[in-house]
């Protein structure tokens, strides 16, 4: 059974860091992609970051560009989303996916429960 579990969610101030990780298990991820997407309230669900689990190729949306950085952890068999600067508009619950590299960048086969992240002004 594959299972994408995520931690390290919580409450941070205006200008904090968070890092979450994403714990992935139940088959080879060697031909997928692993992102982290978000949804804040009121609002649909969007694209944060992305890496590639064998070549480590990584894109990011325009919005956190310069503060957020995706990596993979080997030994943890994770990919990890390294969150600085954070503002209020980061607010929101934070997932975890997983889609095969073959796939179109929506077509997501996995999904995390997801972690909250509340950034206070």
């Amino acid at each position: 059974q594959v299972q994408l579990v995520e931690s390290g969610g919580g409450f941070v101030q205006v200008g904090g860091s968070l890092r979450l990780s994403c714990v992935a298990s139940g088959r080879s991820f060697n031909d997928y992609v692993m992102g982290w997407f978000r949804r804040a309230p009121g609002k649909e669900r969007e694209f944060v970051a992305a890496i590639d689990w064998s070549y480590l190729l990584t894109s990011y949306a325009d919005p956190v560009k310069g503060r957020f950085t995706i990596s993979k952890d080997y030994a943890k068999n994770s990919v990890n989303l390294q969150m600085n600067g954070l503002k209020p508009d980061d607010t929101a619950v934070y997932y975890c996916a997983a889609r095969s590299r073959s796939s179109r960048p929506e077509e997501i086969d996995y999904w995390g429960q997801g972690t909250q992240v509340t950034v206070s002004s």
